[in-house]
């Protein structure tokens, strides 16, 4: 099948990469679109310098075969899940811990994860997930609204971690791929929300969608009760940390390959929460996107065969570029 491989810092592009075969559990999927985001932008320049594999972890797809565990009958088909669009978790755990048990695969010890750690990703023609991962996209949302599903999904994991009252101020730092769909979301629960770039080129997509803008440099220092960085550069935390006041929460969503050198005495003096955020649910993320309560398709840039994949990992690298498509 066709592939974006990376090994040892190189992506390349592969017609011959094998064809993955479903465990017991789990199914085979053909990718329909995959997204490129920033991590995986990250990944290439060392953000997990071990991993070697398919990159890319946004997608939605169509279940071709799948197998269930059974203790009578191993193996066997689930015919249930063939032909249909998903999307899916991009944790895998081990099952059996008691932190998969009591919370999840998010935080196992051994989990691996799509097109990050220890498991190849979506950048391909087909990817294997187990079918506890996967969800039903519902017939009335397009593949294009549904390739955003899991950054839109960790957008709401914000929901879940934190209380917003409605007279909050609250900010985010980077109107990027997922600064978009954090605004969004937030401003969703009636919170004024003000999106903060370092240039009014930057700003005008998120006006257009109509989200509050700024200038970061313009606020001065304590400006909101809540802040979350998304930018994905050490810039956009110290803009944060300065941004937020005393009792405050700040919430992390960037990964990077790099180290933040940030002074943190305003974390001990001013009594800042933080919160750092990763992957959020999907059942309310395709039930937002089936509402067109999120505007997604403004944020599509560019759309690309997976031939053509280098081209599109350069094109997504760019300064101020949004959302890039990937099409086996």
């Amino acid at each position: 099948m066709q592939a974006l491989y990376l090994q040892s810092g190189q992506l390349a592009f592969r017609h011959d990469y094998p064809q993955p075969t479903p465990a017991p559990g789990e199914a085979l999927i053909r990718v329909r679109l995959a997204g490129i985001c920033t991590t995986d932008l990250e990944i290439v320049k060392g953000y997990v310098p071990d991993f070697q594999g398919v990159l890319g972890h946004e997608f939605v797809g169509e279940v071709i075969a799948s197998s269930h565990e059974a203790s009578s009958n191993e193996g066997a088909p689930d015919v249930a899940w063939h032909g249909r669009r998903v999307v899916g978790g991009i944790s895998l755990g081990c099952g059996v811990c008691p932190v998969c048990v009591g919370h999840g695969p998010e935080h196992c010890p051994q989990r691996r994860v799509l097109g990050i750690i220890q498991k190849d990703g979506v950048f391909a023609d087909f990817v294997t997930l187990p079918l506890s991962n996967l969800a039903e996209v519902p017939s009335d949302v397009s593949d294009e609204a549904a390739v955003f599903a899991e950054p839109l999904a960790a957008a709401l994991r914000i929901r879940e971690q934190v209380t917003l009252r409605p007279s909050a101020r609250v900010a985010v730092v980077g109107p990027g791929r997922l600064g978009l769909l954090v605004g969004q979301v937030l401003a969703l629960a009636g919170t004024a929300v003000t999106m903060l770039g370092r240039s009014p080129y930057s700003l005008e997509l998120p006006a257009q969608l109509g989200l509050t803008t700024g200038l970061a440099d313009d606020f001065a220092d304590n400006s909101f009760d809540l802040v979350v960085e998304t930018t994905g550069n050490e810039a956009g935390f110290a803009q944060a940390l300065r941004l937020v006041r005393p009792l405050g929460t700040l919430i992390l969503k960037s990964t990077y390959a790099g180290d933040a050198r940030l002074n943190l005495t305003k974390l001990v003096v001013g009594e800042i929460t933080v919160v750092g955020s990763r992957c959020g649910p999907f059942a309310p993320a395709l039930r937002l996107l089936a509402q067109n309560a999120v505007n997604v398709s403004a944020m599509i840039e560019a759309e690309y065969s997976l031939a053509e994949g280098l081209k599109a990992m350069a094109h997504a690298a760019r300064p101020g570029v949004r959302k890039v498509l990937l099409r086996p």
